[in-house]
Parts: structure tokens; sequence; C-alpha cells
């Protein structure tokens, strides 16, 4: 490496208050730091800081969120994510690197910035750069003591104005010299030519001293923890560092090259964590270096673009020994340069984010926990009484669309309770209440319910819903639309001539890979319930509105249904909805969002909804739509057709239905060819 040359009387000084204050430097103000530690506002700020350390070492236990007590460190802050809390307690005493997979808002940032409090902070280092006399394309990089860089940088700044002020005095002495003496002998036109002369060659020809001046490219003097970097969507130059462009590149008004040297998100998180969500959206060049980044744990910065005069510049290896934090959805793995995953887990950890926690009174205390964390974060909403703590909860349970657990989506969550605290700061209460948090989940609807309710309205408006009465092949069906909207999904049969060999079932409606899977069983349940001979007829499905697109099989009773209804000209009862998946073995299984389909039902005025057994303790609809649906479990397709089908001779209908062999011996033994599916 090259040698630099350096002011040492200020490089070699020992920590002290002396190295500390802020040096006289042209647009900077000389500060005294031991006054700024008794100004005046500090001490008016110290009663506040001492009540708030008061109230949570000493709550009020009154039963509202401000009896909580909220840990200091994130880490503790962290609710029902225990795995994940141990293992980044372990990668960040080994420093190793960690990758979280898991749903949105489950609390993969907040363990990323948990690892860098935890992370030592006497390790941390400042990072400059230095002119290289040898060769200006490569700076010189150097690492000191974090707070030393910007004494370094002030001192060189403080000698480089000295040695400015004396060369302008002694310009201005020998220009006062020549005139003088021109005066004297009458040469004051020659006089004036040679001072002029002497000076642009004096102001020209020599270096510049503030050229000389290393560059600060990463402190940690301020910081109280070691750093932590968000990298997530970061381009090539701010993840790796860039060089800036130079207009001018020659004449003396050129910047110097190591001036122009930016630091990368990897260089500032050096000693520190680098968090980069979605990490599947980062290029492959950028996953790529990257990688060897976090292999040499040092990288050296050059220009990103390759018509940039930067593009030359390339500095010494920086520095950047960081925790690696990589976060993302499932699809994230796929999208990742599997030697960068292959780095993570070999020298570190994988991590599944869980997104439930199970109903105990131990995970409601947390939770409890977690609404007097959001609102002491906030800073302005009032605390929550009993009974919106308990609402709260009670939406918790729904959301996460199983029974006996509470969800962990608690980003969403945090956005109901600040929408609730803000209607309650609105009105000047001083708690929130119940019906503040009752009053948030109608105007903190998502996006999706939104849309739904709107469709409900439109269809009912349009007379496209029918409620009433019934209909030969159409099937109120029902589905989820984002996370937590439920929308109505009629569903349509026709029974036309085969066109071609064999017959068909066609469905259109925009399905998606295992809505397709799903129609293609329905072959095998029409065998078994109508005994007739479909190879020389098509069956037409059509999901109605679907212009997003179906994925999923929770329509799977519901297409067996109006298939079956087409078929044997039976009708429909239109006051029923139904949800659920089927087996070829005609069994009902278990689907998902449950809660709001039967709320959207609800709303379209249905009065009864189908759904699988197993999934009747995961139902938790709001008090305002019990009474007005009435909720029937099924185990078997022959319990929804019973239920749902409305035919003349009910008594003929119901022995069809006894008399069906439900083994599997029956189905491979029947003669009737299965139809071919066609989406």
């Amino acid at each position: 490496m090259n040698q630099v040359n350096e002011p040492l009387e200020k490089e070699n000084q020992q920590d002290n208050s002396e190295t500390t204050k802020v040096w006289d430097v042209p647009g900077i103000e000389p500060v005294d730091l031991e006054n700024i530690e008794t100004d005046a506002p500090m001490t008016q700020a110290q009663p506040a800081e001492a009540s708030i350390e008061e109230e949570t070492q000493n709550p009020v236990d009154d039963g509202s969120s401000r009896s909580v007590a909220v840990p200091e460190k994130l880490i503790d802050q962290v609710i029902g994510q225990e795995h994940a809390v141990e293992v980044i307690r372990k990668a960040a005493i080994q420093r190793r690197h960690v990758m979280m997979i898991g749903t949105p808002g489950t609390g993969k940032s907040m363990l990323a910035k948990a690892m860098a409090e935890m992370l030592p902070k006497e390790a941390m280092q400042d990072i400059l750069a230095y002119p290289n006399s040898e060769d200006q394309n490569e700076p010189i990089i150097r690492t000191v003591k974090s707070g030393r860089g910007k004494e370094i940088v002030t001192a060189h700044k403080t000698e480089a104005k000295k040695k400015i002020q004396f060369r302008n005095t002694l310009i201005m002495i020998l220009m006062i010299g020549i005139i003088g003496y021109a005066f004297i002998t009458y040469q004051w036109l020659m006089g004036i030519i040679a001072a002029a002369f002497i000076f642009m060659a004096l102001r020209y020809a020599t270096p510049r001293e503030e050229q000389m001046v290393p560059k600060l490219l990463v402190s940690n003097d301020k910081t109280t923890t070691a750093p932590f970097v968000d990298a997530t969507g970061t381009h090539a130059g701010a993840l790796l560092g860039d060089v800036r462009h130079d207009p001018f590149q020659s004449g003396g008004l050129e910047t110097p090259a190591h001036d122009r040297v930016e630091a990368g998100a990897i260089h500032r998180a050096h000693k520190g964590v680098l968090f980069v969500d979605e990490i599947n959206t980062l290029g492959l060049p950028s996953q790529q270096s990257l990688l060897t980044a976090m292999q040499e744990c040092q990288f050296s910065i050059t220009g990103q673009s390759d018509r940039s005069s930067g593009a030359m510049v390339k500095t010494e290896p920086v520095p950047c020994d960081f925790v690696m934090v990589a976060a993302g959805n499932l699809d994230a793995i796929e999208g990742m340069h599997p030697a960068l995953r292959s780095r993570i887990r070999g020298n570190g950890y994988e991590i599944y984010m869980e997104d439930t926690m199970p109903d105990t009174s131990e995970n409601r205390e947390k939770f409890i926990r977690f609404i007097a964390q959001e609102i002491k974060n906030d800073g302005v909403i009032p605390h929550f009484d009993c009974t919106a703590i308990d609402e709260v909860i009670h939406e918790a349970k729904r959301r996460s669309n199983r029974k006996g657990y509470l969800t962990l989506k608690l980003r969403d969550m945090g956005g109901l309770i600040r929408v609730a605290g803000d209607l309650a700061r609105q009105e000047g209460a001083e708690l929130t209440t119940r019906r503040h948090v009752l009053d948030a989940k109608k105007t903190a609807r998502s996006i999706e319910d939104q849309i739904s309710g709107q469709m409900i309205r439109r269809t009912r408006e349009y007379e496209l819903a029918v409620v009433e009465g019934t209909e030969i092949g159409r099937v109120n069906g029902l589905a989820v639309m984002g996370t937590d909207a439920g929308s109505v999904l009629p569903i349509m049969a026709a029974i036309t001539p085969a066109q071609g060999d064999g017959g068909n079932i066609i469905a259109t409606g925009l399905l998606k890979e295992i809505a397709q899977e799903s129609i293609k069983n329905v072959g095998a349940i029409l065998k078994r319930f109508t005994g007739k001979d479909i190879k020389n007829i098509d069956i037409h499905i059509q999901f109605i509105g679907t212009y997003q697109g179906v994925e999923g099989d929770s329509a799977s009773i519901t297409v067996a249904t109006a298939a079956i209804s087409a078929l044997e000209s039976i009708p429909v009862r239109q006051d029923i909805a139904m949800t659920g998946s089927l087996s070829v073995r005609g069994d009902v299984l278990p689907v998902g969002g449950v809660t709001y389909k039967i709320e959207a039902a609800a709303r379209a005025g249905i009065r009864k909804v189908l759904i699988p057994k197993a999934n009747l303790g995961d139902v938790l609809i709001e008090e305002e739509f019990i009474s007005s649906i009435e909720i029937i479990p099924v185990e078997k397709i022959d319990e929804v057709l019973s239920i749902a089908l409305v035919p003349d001779n009910r008594e003929l209908f119901l022995d069809k239905l006894k008399s069906i062999a439900w083994s599997t011996r029956s189905i491979l033994g029947t003669d009737v060819p299965a139809p071919r599916t066609v989406i």
C-alpha cells in the first residue's frame, strides 16, 4: 500500500477532550461540547425522559395498555418468533449470515435491526480515501477507529488552510514588491504585466492543497449501535459503491479521483448488518458482486457506468465485513443466485417465519405487549383500554384463519392499532375503546375488501347476483380476494352435444393451474353420481366475473354441484352459497378464508353457507352477520347435493344418493368413460 503523508501531530493524539472538538474549518462554527451537555433545552427534556422511564418501570395497573411494560431491546419486543429470536441471538454472537423467508409483516426487518443492536459497538471503524500520488485512479483506502476519521479530515483541512493562507501571503508580498520596483524605475506597464504573469504561474502551477485532503467514506462516530443498512431495492451503485462523473477532466479543474468515490451500502454496513428484503429483486450481477464481498470481506469501489469518467477509477479494496440478513417471500428463493444462497447456508442460518401463534394466555399477554409497543413507538395515539385490547385480539384471531391461533402479520395489525388510536385522538378521548377499534376496521379496510364490496353492490344493482328461488346449473360459490376479503363467485354449467371425440369438460374464467386441476376431479364425481354415458356431450363450466383469474381449488364442490344440476336437470337453491375442495372420492376438504367468504355471502343477501366441517372451528364472523347467515358444515358431496338441489321427487333423489358406492373398487370398476378436460 502506498504511503500517505498526513499531519501526524493530529493523528497521533490520544482520545481525549481536545480530539473530540470540531476544528475551525470554513463553513463550520466552533462547537464546545461541554456547553452542549449543559445546555438548557437538555435540562428541560430530562424530566420527560425520567417520567417515561418511571412509567416503564412502574406502570399503572388499570387494565389498559399503559399498564404494560415495554422492553427496551428490540430483540425482546419480538413476539411469536421464538425460533427466529434464538437463531438471531446465536448469529449475532458468531457473526453468521441469516436468510429469513416468510409472509410480509411478520417481523423480518425488526429482527435484523435487533441483530445490529447486539453486535459489539467497540469494533466500529471509519473508512477514509486518500489521493494516490503514483496512480490517481487508484485512491488509497485506510481504516481508523470510529470517530477518528472526522478528526483526521478536520486536521488535514486545517493544515491545508494554513498552507493556502501562507501561499496567498507570499504571492501578495511578491506582487507588491514587483509593482513597487516598477514604480521606482518608472516601468509601470512592464511591472503590471510581470506581476500578472507571476501571479498566474504561482496560482495554477502550485499544487492545490485541498486536493490532498482525504475523504471520509464511512463515519460511525455518532452511531450508538453497530450499523444497520437497509439496502432493499438499491441499484448497483448504491449497493456496491460508485464514482461520481466529473464533467471537467483536465485543465486543473478536475475533481480528484478519491474525492469522487462514494461508499456503497456494503461498505457503510462494515462491522454491522446489511439488510436486503426481497433479495430476488436484486439483479444477478449485483448478487454475484455481493457474494464476492461476503467472501472477501472487502470490495473495491469503481464506476458502475461504462460511459462515466469514473469507469477508470478503482480504489484499493475497501473493507466490508458485514453480516448479511436476506429476507423475502417463498418466491425469493427461486430468484436468488444459487451461489449466494449456498454462501448463506454454508456460513449461517435459514429461517422460515411463523405467520400464526397458538391462542394461549401467555401469547395473549405477548400480543397485549405488542399493542403497548405500537402505541409507544407511535408516540401520539392514546393507550387502549381493556375493551379495545379484547377487540384487537379478536381481530387477530379472525385474521389467523385458523382455529385456536393468533395472526403474526403484525404490520397489518399495527396499522389497525394506529387507525383506532387516530380516531380516539381525533375525539380527544383519554383512552382508545372498542368502538374506536370497530370504526377503525371499517375505515382501514383493504383495497381487496373495498373492491369486493363494490362488486357485490354492483351485481345486486344489475341483478347479476341471484339469492332467491332456484335455477338449473347455477350455483353461488365463494372466493377470497387478497388475504382479508371475500366475494361471491357465481358458477354456471351447461350441457351441449360433443364436438369431437368423446365428452369434454370445458371451463372458462382465467383459471390458474390448481383451479384447472380441480376441474379434472369433477369427471370422477359426475360418473358416479349420474351414471350417464357422457362421451357424447360437452359440459361447459363458466366462472362469472373472474377478471383477475381463479387460483385454488376451493370452488370444487360448487363446480360439481353445478355440473350435476345441469346433467340431471335438477334446480339449485339460490339462497345457498358454498365453498370447499373436493377429492375424487367425494370428500369435502378444508379451504382457507372461510370467515371472509361467509361475511361476503351475508353482505350479498345469501341466507345459508355450506363449508367443510373441518373449517367449522376457523369461523369467527363479525357480530353483525351472526343472525343473518346460517352455517352448515358438510363432509361428503352427497350432503352438499341433498341440501343444495331441489329435485321433483326428493325421496327418490335421496335414495339414489344413499345407493351410491363410495369404495375405490366401485369407482375403478365402472364402464362409463371419464370425460377429457379442456381448459
